[in-house]
């Protein structure tokens, strides 16, 4: 296992080789693993891009992610204009209900309204990050299915096997109860943790995923 300093240098040498960040503002803090990103970067993909790259280094067990979105002065917007340009982004998402919508206060966009599928959530959130003077996304969709939910944990248990991600050291448990699941147990990595949270949202009739997993790294 890498010792703490060696996950600090690897995290920090991790954010210079992705040419997706400028990391000059960001500092790296690390203990036993559990990593905290801290200072500013110029837009919210940067901020999302910062957490995913810490993930990727080996021995990674946690990520804390304290970045403020600092825009440069051509980046703002105003917020009227902002919510405008997002609301329209998002009615021309494929994989968007047309009752999402969003508001803005200070550059930080509130989506609202109600999907059927974890999926059509991210698509909304993936679709506000990319947009110009962003500052930062507050997710208040709620998904609701009235399908009933099927056989939940055998079907996300089916698509870990098939996904032949989850190493044989790593136990995942779950827990199915009127279309709110439950992921706890163990993985090695965060390709895992996050291949398991997928399959998880994929199942019909799926309003929540609590995520108990522990990355042990």
């Amino acid at each position: 296992m890498p010792t703490t300093q060696d996950i600090s240098r690897a995290v920090r040498a991790e954010l210079d080789f992705d040419p997706l960040i400028d990391p000059v503002n960001i500092t790296v803090k690390s203990m036993n693993g559990d990593v905290a990103l801290n200072g500013t970067v110029p837009s919210y993909p940067q901020y999302l891009e910062a957490a995913a790259a810490a993930r990727r280094v080996y021995g990674v067990t946690g990520v804390h992610n304290h970045l403020a979105v600092v825009l440069p002065a051509a980046d703002v917007r105003d917020d009227a204009v902002l919510a405008r340009t997002a609301n329209d982004a998002l009615d021309l998402g494929i994989n968007v209900p047309t009752d999402v919508e969003a508001s803005v206060t200070n550059g930080n966009v509130w989506l609202t309204g109600t999907v059927s599928y974890g999926f059509e959530r991210v698509a909304a959130e993936d679709i506000i990050a990319g947009l110009t003077g962003v500052r930062g996304i507050t997710d208040d969709i709620v998904v609701y299915n009235d399908a009933e939910a099927a056989d939940v944990t055998g079907l996300v248990q089916g698509a870990l096997d098939r996904y032949a991600l989850i190493s044989d050291d790593s136990e995942v448990t779950i827990d199915a109860s009127d279309g709110s699941i439950t992921l706890s147990g163990h993985v090695r990595t965060w390709a895992e943790h996050d291949a398991a949270i997928d399959a998880a949202w994929m199942g019909t009739g799926v309003s929540d995923v609590r995520d108990d997993l522990v990355v042990t790294g």
